[in-house]
């Protein structure tokens, strides 16, 4: 296999690092930020179930930016992979929870635009339309969690010792879960642009763990993503966990369940083929952005609320880091494939 593909891949650790370091923020930065749930225990919580949600269910979400753009080279897939990281690091050093989906679609975009590959536009309206629906769907599972729980609050009794118990206990479960959700939804994000160029083989042990090469390459990506959560993560934790609007412990309990929600819906193919089979409509699984799911639900809350709580100021800073990221990662993405085929004469892009 030679050490030719480690050191592609090494710009996808570099993007699962990145995105590590800024969605964990999404899972457990509401908990951290209302001092419910210590860091430490946070970041070993998701580092672990990330990976789970990444190797077992993180295969949907990859199928559609494949779709988008089918990156047939590996040096190709490596400078994809390097501007969306790269646009991802510059934003977190501005503590701007941006959107990892956002970075690579960008990079995607800039990969077909350069080696004159036409660009999906259904594939494409159809990921940018979960952008849309991703905090709205968010915002709205939000109000409705945070009516049902201030419903049944009212009528129950339970002692103040007993609440406190139940909402750590819940947020630490909550934040499982969304640590599996981002891992399913947003491992297609890191390695997805790898899949169609990697040499890598399955894997058994005693038949008792039996994955297969995708779900290898998955696991090499999830890992990546937990050493950015311990890492790096603290500092974006902050501006969701206490810059956007002042929480109570129990809405930050309401936040992640509704993030978690979100992307779970946007990844499960089970879910999918069990709409499909009573003739719903089919849910697209796309790689959405969990900053925008807890975004939007922070947001439905505080509009629930009346609006008042909401800084709107801190609301115009992460949209303006959300519109730069996929124009960033795109233009990045064009100037760096130039350089590496012409500089360091490597193939970026197969006819």
């Amino acid at each position: 296999m030679g050490y030719s593909f480690f050191f592609f891949l090494s710009s996808g650790l570099f993007l699962g690092w990145s995105l590590g370091a800024s969605d964990a923020s999404n899972v457990f930065g509401t908990a951290v930020g209302t001092k419910m749930i210590r860091f430490r225990t946070a970041a070993i919580t998701a580092s672990v179930f990330v990976i789970i949600g990444a190797v077992y269910a993180g295969s949907g979400t990859s199928k559609t930016l494949g779709e988008l753009g089918s990156i047939n080279a590996l040096a190709g897939a490596f400078m994809v992979a390097f501007a969306s990281a790269l646009t991802i690091f510059l934003m977190v050093k501005a503590s701007l929870p941006v959107s990892t989906s956002h970075a690579i679609v960008g990079g995607i975009i800039g990969w077909n635009i350069y080696s004159g590959k036409p660009t999906d536009v259904a594939v494409f309206s159809k990921i940018v339309s979960t952008w849309i629906l991703c905090p709205i769907l968010a915002g709205i599972i939000a109000v409705i969690l945070y009516l049902i729980i201030k419903l049944v609050l009212r009528k129950s009794k339970i002692h103040l010792i007993a609440l406190d118990y139940y909402t750590r206990t819940g947020l630490i479960l909550a934040g499982a879960f969304g640590a599996y959700a981002l891992g399913a939804n947003n491992i297609a994000n890191v390695m997805g642009v790898f899949v169609d160029s990697s040499p890598l083989h399955g894997f058994n042990w005693k038949n008792i763990i039996e994955l297969n090469s995708t779900q290898v390459l998955f696991l090499i990506g999830g890992i990546s993503i937990a050493l950015g959560i311990i890492t790096y993560s603290q500092k974006v934790i902050k501006t969701v966990g206490n810059d956007l609007m002042a929480m109570s412990p129990i809405i930050a309990l309401i936040v992640v369940i509704a993030q978690a929600l979100v992307l779970f819906i946007f990844s499960s193919t089970d879910l999918r083929d069990f709409l499909v089979s009573l003739s719903l409509p089919e849910i697209p699984l796309v790689p959405v952005s969990s900053t925008q799911a807890v975004i939007g639900a922070i947001m439905g809350i505080g509009i629930a609320k009346g609006g008042k709580g909401i800084k709107w100021s801190v609301v115009g800073r992460i949209a303006i880091g959300w519109v730069l990221t996929p124009t960033f990662a795109a233009l990045s993405c064009f100037i760096l494939l130039f350089f590496l085929e012409n500089v360091f004469n490597q193939v970026v892009f197969l006819p």
